[in-house]
């Protein structure tokens, strides 16, 4: 800490301690404050502070922060990470002289760009969040990136709907294969019975007799004449009671589970030519969203049933497995043998590292890409895993951070060779900010 502080920083995550070390390398001296008082911040903002950065994982303390700390130093610049859209508008409102973006926001390009374009350092929409346009972004060399316009392929696109049409009524766990055998063995029963209910009588009063055989509601009148049509009703009435439990079994399993991967439409499970999103918090959320915009197919593993995420998901179509993403089964039932590419989005790295040792040993020709965010974390990672790509997750938040504190708003960072840079709108590099070491620990 320094005598005259001209930068305060909110925050009790690695992100904060890596924008203080980068603020002092560019010659700013800071105030780091966890989670402080109401007296702790006006004490900080009593001195002359140019800006104010508050990076926290919870909105609403986020929300608290930034509208105390403004409207004691109304003029100091605003740097707030909130997740929800709404909340991040109202705070725009209420604070014009702010940057208020989700950290997802700024890590999703090049997350997108490992994953279904590793020439490229970035993909990112052109225009608003709106606007289903891209550019990619691509360093020439340590100061300087190409811009141009990206346009998924054709093969990828059509690949993954073919994957998604392959995974209509497919069984994706032991709950809907239960279901489907219920659903299969009655209809079975129902044809069946028919054909022998021909027999005696036509189709149509055949067909009727069979389904209200099915429904248990009551059984045609048999003859003692023909032994093997009382064998034969005997076989369906209890065949019957055994698939009809199947199917109860399996449409109540399927009910409570929540739904995060259905039978049937938007949300089935894709058998191929898909991404997998191992981790859907704030970042594999709005990855799976973006990958989705641009035509991919793909799917989610979310360990916890009760994540938030998981309801935001279901409404935006992206299928979700609720599931370790580090087990062998889940990634199994998620067919990473036959996707494009594993993004382990989780928020813990280590958890990340587990999921890309059990992917490459189920499906080692699958791309994989591995979210990081301390220096240890991501040393180990790059020489443990040569054949995937690895994001600085943290890095890149760090670095737009330190743009906007020092007056600048960058188009997109994109990671190249030992340094980060800031490019503009236009595609030109406004800012290179070189590697630090991480003084701060893992989270």
């Amino acid at each position: 800490m320094v005598n005259s502080p001209s930068v305060l920083v909110v925050s009790n995550t690695p992100v904060g301690r890596r924008v203080c070390e980068l603020l002092e390398m560019s010659g700013l001296g800071t105030i780091h404050l966890e989670e402080p008082s109401d007296a702790e911040l006006r004490e900080a903002l009593t001195r002359e502070i140019e800006g104010i950065a508050v990076l926290l994982h919870d909105d609403v303390k986020v929300l608290r922060y930034s509208l105390a700390a403004h409207h004691i130093q109304p003029s100091a610049r605003l740097f707030a990470t909130m997740f929800d859209r709404t909340a991040r508008e109202q705070l725009r409102g209420h604070v014009p002289n702010s940057v208020v973006l989700s950290p997802a926001a700024i890590s999703v390009p090049s997350l997108v760009a490992a994953a279904i374009h590793p020439e490229a350092a970035a993909i990112r929409r052109r225009g608003t969040q709106e606007e289903n346009r891209w550019v990619s972004v691509t360093p020439t060399d340590e100061n300087d990136v190409t811009v141009t316009d990206y346009f998924t392929p054709e093969g990828l696109k059509r690949y993954g709907r073919l994957g998604r049409l392959s995974g209509q009524l497919r069984a994706y766990d032991a709950g809907t294969k239960v279901l489907l055998a219920g659903i299969i063995g009655l209809i079975s029963i129902i044809i069946l019975d028919t054909i022998v209910g021909l027999q005696h009588a036509h189709f149509l009063r055949a067909l009727y007799d069979a389904t209200r055989t099915t429904a248990t509601i009551s059984a045609p009148a048999l003859s003692d004449d023909e032994p093997w049509v009382l064998v034969w009703a005997t076989i369906a009435a209890l065949s019957v009671l055994t698939f009809t439990a199947m199917f109860a079994a399996g449409i109540v399993n399927y009910l409570l589970s929540g739904r995060h991967v259905a039978l049937l439409g938007r949300r089935v499970a894709p058998r191929f030519g898909h991404v997998i999103v191992a981790g859907m918090g704030q970042v594999g959320l709005r990855l799976a969203e973006e990958l989705r915009a641009l035509g991919v197919a793909v799917i989610g593993i979310e360990v916890k049933p009760d994540a938030r995420t998981l309801q935001l998901a279901r409404a935006g179509g992206i299928p979700v497995i609720v599931g370790d993403a580090a087990s062998r089964s889940t990634l199994k039932a998620a067919r990473v043998e036959e996707a494009e590419a594993l993004i382990a989005a989780g928020s813990a790295e280590w958890d990340n590292i587990a999921v890309a040792v059990s992917s490459l040993a189920i499906a080692p020709n699958t791309r994989l890409v591995i979210r990081a965010g301390t220096g240890d974390a991501i040393a180990e990672t790059q020489s443990l895993f040569a054949i995937g790509a690895v994001v600085d997750v943290n890095g890149l938040t760090a670095s737009f951070v330190t743009n906007a504190m020092t007056g600048l708003e960058p188009y997109l960072i994109v990671s190249s060779g030992e340094a980060d840079l800031a490019v503009d709108s236009s595609g030109r590099v406004t800012r290179r900010l070189g590697a630090i070491t991480f003084r701060g620990g893992a989270a």
